[in-house]
């Protein structure tokens, strides 16, 4: 199912609070993203995932939340390190400013355990 042009401009206004925040059609979902880093990412199901990594991961199990994982025909679900966002961020834009600013920190730290000609971020 494709994401709806409403859908998509609605992300545009949740994550509105993240200065340099782009939203990219991706695949069916939707790609968000910062300085040319992926730091959430909409399902084509409507679902909002936040990239997570050792130091927040907790945060998401805390809240109940579950890991998104993606799957090929015919292979096991990969982890991606993204992670669902709690619905009640939605109601709440300074916490999901906060929360979206703590998965732009974990993908800067993704970014960096790469080997330099891999990285996306040059800043």
């Amino acid at each position: 199912m494709a994401l709806s042009k409403e859908f998509v401009d609605h992300l545009g206004d949740l994550f509105a609070g993240v200065a340099g925040t782009e939203i990219r059609r991706m695949f069916g979902g939707v790609g968000i993203f910062r300085q040319g880093l992926m730091y959430a990412l909409a399902t084509s199901e409507g679902r909002i995932a936040l990239k997570a990594d050792a130091e927040t991961a907790e945060r998401f199990r805390a809240e109940g939340s579950s890991e998104w994982t993606y799957a090929m025909p015919g292979r096991p679900a990969k982890s991606m390190g993204y992670w669902y966002m709690p619905e009640r961020l939605a109601d709440d834009p300074d916490e999901l400013r906060e929360w979206a600013q703590a998965a732009f920190a974990a993908a800067l730290r993704a970014d960096a355990a790469k080997p330099p000609k891999q990285r996306k971020w040059k800043g």
